[in-house]
């Protein structure tokens, strides 16, 4: 019988020895004479590393999947102590290597974007800014505290924010629209907590930033975020596209969501209901769904199919929601044993069906990328990360139906418009930091004058006139990104936008070269730069000018072909 995922073993790692072996293997590198000694201390490091990788990742799915067992527990605490100092050893490899004289020598064990990696790690950390780092962790807690504190009175008990949710996406207008108050009304009560977590963190980001030799925290932010050749210029022309070809596609599509239930005009409340009777569901137990992904993936390719077999008998998904398992889901690498993880929390919804497409997606790239020896560079940058899981989901839109079955029009109606509509907001919220960031002195009442500015340029669509805070610009509270993981959103959209490409080319121009493209640059991983991956796949940039235009023309006429008929 095959090895399982509870085969797999996980060891505490004894940090002491580890720092001892890795250092001793550090100064062989930063000592090396010549370009073999180099190459075989880089080989030496990279299988440390992967396995403390594996090791993490092993207490890190263990502990999600029950967050309630004592052993796992008590390794939280032990990683909670000891990552940080784990990192650093990491950071201190990045600046020797940054500095190897073998650089141009060592390209066939080394790819270039493991270099620029390490320039970049080096660059936006150094230990001036701990206490500042320090500061703005606690900080990031505070916000994340303040969410969880809320406790909403609604339709006669008390709810977090999350259990709002049913009741601000309810069919009956009357209750999303007074659930949609009471939620905004928490927000207006603690506005000055908000205001001054917030105020403190632009504060101190732009100190790093100054420390470091930046001119702001924006230009420190594309080295930390990683992102190779691009800048805030590109970036700038890339939101100007949003605008141009986007917006307009998605201002029709609002007006249609308004007739289709039944309004003239829909309040911001309104939009979070798409039909009269609901969104479409996936047909079948969770047994079903898995046999019809299998199925799927083996008539897609021989690649796809091995792979999907692999995580099957390596019980490598878990995908049930059970007592004491963490809410969410996410897709994971275990170094050591070349296997893929998927973790989710199936809830009846088409978001099921989306973990067996995205979540797989990311999980089929790293099983291609499994040949790569450093385990930083099996998954590539996070923008081209998305590529593979935003595509997969339309690659498979020719089995939808065997998941979705009478309502499967319904669904990439709904899939694809709402992957459209959310660009202009990931857009936004881009945007607005980098205004925050380039202006570190303002108020919190320009921050939120910028943001409501912003939002009527890219969601035009938003009336706020029932709601004064709305109005005023505070919606933005909800987005724990911009206090949490600042300027980590606009990937969302750049990956979405080559995902289109795909699917333009698999649905509309029935290209038979798309699929072969998709399995090259599966295998590419981190080797390559996310533009560098773009340009291998044969898709254009999203910041060439008119990247966007032919493939937005051919969604909108896509979706103004689906009849309404069909989706009620």
């Amino acid at each position: 019988m095959s090895k399982t995922f509870k085969d797999y073993l996980y060891t505490r790692p004894n940090y002491e020895e580890y720092k001892e072996t890795f250092q001793s293997r550090l100064e062989k590198l930063k000592n090396a004479e010549d370009v073999a000694t180099a190459r075989q201390a880089i080989e030496e490091l990279n299988v440390q590393q992967g396995t403390i990788d594996t090791m993490m990742n092993l207490y890190m799915i263990r502990f999600s999947v029950n967050m309630e067992d004592e052993f796992y527990k008590a390794e939280d605490d032990y990683w909670n102590e000891y990552l940080p100092k784990f990192e650093d050893l990491t950071t201190q490899y990045a600046k020797v290597l940054a500095e190897t004289p073998f650089k141009g020598e060592l390209e066939d064990a080394v790819p270039e974007p493991a270099f620029l990696l390490a320039e970049n790690q080096v660059k936006v950390f150094n230990e001036s800014i701990i206490e500042l780092k320090q500061e703005e962790n606690k900080l990031s807690t505070a916000y994340n505290n303040l969410i969880a504190s809320a406790q909403i009175e609604f339709n006669g008990k008390k709810n977090t924010l999350p259990k709002m949710v049913k009741y601000t996406t309810d069919k009956n207008r009357k209750t999303r629209k007074a659930a949609s108050e009471a939620v905004t009304s928490w927000y207006e009560e603690h506005e000055a907590e908000f205001d001054e977590i917030y105020d403190k963190m632009v504060k101190n980001r732009h100190q790093q930033a100054l420390k470091l030799g930046y001119k702001d925290y924006v230009e420190m932010s594309y080295d930390r975020m990683n992102r190779f050749g691009y800048d805030r210029k590109d970036v700038e022309k890339y939101r100007q596209q949003i605008l141009e070809y986007v917006v307009p596609v998605a201002q029709k599509l609002y007006a249609r969501q308004a007739k289709r239930i039944g309004l003239e005009k829909m309040a911001y409340y309104d939009l979070p209901v798409g039909y009269p009777d609901g969104n479409a569901t996936p047909k079948g137990t969770t047994q079903e769904l898995l046999a019809h992904a299998q199925k799927m993936y083996h008539e897609l390719s021989p690649e796809t199919g091995e792979f999907f077999d692999f995580m099957l008998n390596h019980e490598l998904l878990d995908l049930e929601t059970k007592k004491g398992k963490q809410s969410g889901g996410y897709c994971t690498f275990i170094f050591d044993e070349k296997s893929p993880y998927i973790f989710a929390n199936y809830n009846g919804t088409s978001g099921d069906v989306d973990v067996l497409t995205h979540e797989a997606g990311h999980a089929f790239q790293v099983f291609q990328s499994q040949w790569i020896k450093d385990f930083q560079l099996i998954w590539p940058t996070i923008e081209a990360a998305e590529i593979f899981s935003m595509s997969m989901e339309f690659i498979t839109w020719p089995w939808m139906d065997g998941f979705f079955r009478e309502e499967t029009q319904k669904y990439k109606f709904s899939h694809l418009s709402g992957a459209l509509e959310f660009l202009p907001y990931g857009v936004l919220v881009d945007h607005f930091q980098h205004e925050v960031y380039e202006h570190p002195t303002w108020t919190p009442e320009e921050r939120k004058a910028a943001w409501r500015k912003l939002e009527k340029l890219y969601k035009p669509e938003l009336d706020y006139s029932e709601s004064e805070g709305l109005e005023r610009g505070i919606f933005w509270y909800r987005q724990g990104h911009i206090f949490d993981v600042p300027f980590y959103y606009i990937d969302y959209t750049l990956a979405q936008v080559v995902a289109f490409q795909f699917w333009k080319r698999f649905e509309v121009d029935k290209d038979d070269a798309a699929l072969g493209d998709y399995l090259k640059i599966a295998k590419l991983g981190g080797t390559k730069t996310f533009l560098e991956i773009v340009a291998a796949a044969n898709l254009k940039s999203p910041f060439e000018e008119g990247s966007l235009e032919a493939t937005i023309l051919a969604i909108d006429d896509y979706l103004e072909n689906i009849s309404e008929d069909v989706l009620k």
